[in-house]
């Protein structure tokens, strides 16, 4: 049986918020951020490594990739960039 949520409680700026949503009289700021220009220049990928890893590892790390439906390098590369991040901790 699902649970009944509770209401919500806006403070008066959230209020005023939502009514400016709702009367449709908010609108999108003009930003002059490229994002995507700035992602680009973020994970731009300049830098090549080379590493050795045990074959077993290397396995490991294709079979999982080809779980996801990605190749291993970007995996890999995903991996190293959320630790190097810290989205990603080591276990203790």
């Amino acid at each position: 049986m699902a649970e009944k949520q509770k209401p919500v409680v806006l403070d008066e700026y959230e209020s005023e918020i939502l009514d400016a949503f709702e009367s449709g009289s908010l609108v999108a700021a003009e930003s002059k951020t490229d994002f995507q220009e700035v992602a680009r220049h973020t994970m731009r990928k300049n830098r090549k490594i080379n590493i050795r890893i045990s074959e077993n590892d290397l396995s490991a790390l294709q079979r999982r990739a080809a779980r996801d439906g990605i190749p291993y390098q970007t995996l890999i590369r995903s991996v190293l960039h959320k630790f190097a991040s810290g989205f990603l901790k080591e276990a203790t």
